[in-house]
């Protein structure tokens, strides 16, 4: 088996599948469009932000790693593309209260004691997570070689995680060597605390450059929504003078919470397809397509008109 990693798409389906495979449960992951206070509270609780950005190997980050707290869990990025699982699980991992399932939950305890360099090597020869990353690899007609032989000028993306652990808000860059802790927080406040660090660092950049990607790892919206029409039946059924009072309202609010549920279904429905999509091999459809063209001698008259096309524009 290989050992390359595929790069990953910054989208929340995409996401939200990837973490489903390695066996957690009750989170998702959404797009955040807007760093203000209603924008973060519409998504809350958040376990963790993912903050996707053009990488700038001749930035230098003087900022002093910390490796104080030992619960922090910190893996050093070893192979190529990894960053976006490993920004995943540095979210994952450093949140006691999340589902991790059983091969997480394994992989966690056996990596405990590990330092960073070999947390990192540990996730890149982790079948499991491994085979759940390339899951998404998009099929090639052609091999190529290596990734290093693409042009020196092409744009690389990088993702980092940004989580609160014991009382601190903390920066995990798997190319740095350590976790950077950015001061003291509470569960209430680390939104508040990180908004001016993800601009501080999107300032970093030309006004031009506008390809950000900010995710957040949060409790399943379902889950949130059925247990709390769950409640409402529950108050409903069982204090009549309650609902005499207001039993019209409670009535609206399990209405208002079922369509919201129609609402995640459907935009995981949504997601699904659109990674089968993402997965499916058109290879051999489109070479079978220009065969069927050049057969019938349409395929040469085709390329003249794009080559016209092209050169006109």
């Amino acid at each position: 088996m290989s050992d390359s990693w595929t790069t990953i798409e910054s989208d929340p389906g995409v996401f939200t599948e990837l973490i489903e495979s390695f066996g957690t449960k009750g989170v998702q992951v959404e797009e955040i469009y807007s760093l203000d206070k209603d924008t973060l509270a519409s998504v809350a609780p958040v376990y963790g932000l993912i903050f996707l950005f053009k990488w700038n190997q001749d930035h230098r980050d003087r900022r002093e790693v910390d490796h104080s707290n030992p619960n922090v869990f910190f893996a050093s990025q070893v192979v190529n593309n990894a960053c976006a699982t490993q920004a995943l699980l540095s979210i994952l991992l450093n949140r006691p209260e999340v589902d991790l399932g059983e091969d997480l939950n394994t992989f966690k305890q056996f990596t405990k004691e590990f330092a960073p360099d070999m947390k990192g090597l540990a996730i890149s020869n982790c079948e499991s997570i491994r085979n759940a990353h390339n899951s998404f690899s998009r099929p090639e007609p052609f091999a190529v070689e290596d990734s290093k032989s693409s042009k020196p000028s092409q744009d690389v993306y990088h993702f980092i995680s940004y989580v609160p652990i014991d009382g601190k808000l903390w920066e995990l860059d798997g190319l740095k060597a350590g976790p950077i802790n950015l001061g003291e927080c509470t569960d209430e406040n680390w939104l508040d605390k990180v908004c001016p660090v993800i601009m501080k660092r999107i300032e970093q950049y030309s006004q031009s450059e506008i390809r950000f990607n900010l995710l957040a790892l949060i409790k399943n919206k379902m889950d949130l929504y059925r247990a709390r029409i769950a409640e409402l039946e529950a108050a409903r059924g069982g204090d009549q003078s309650a609902m005499e009072v207001d039993g019209g309202g409670l009535d609206e609010e399990i209405a208002e919470l079922r369509q919201r549920v129609a609402q995640e279904e459907e935009k995981r429905a949504r997601w699904r397809d659109e990674n089968i999509r993402r997965k499916h091999n058109y290879i051999p459809f489109l070479f079978n397509f220009l065969r069927i063209l050049a057969e019938k001698k349409q395929l040469k008259a085709l390329i003249e008109k794009a080559q016209e096309l092209q050169s006109s524009s």
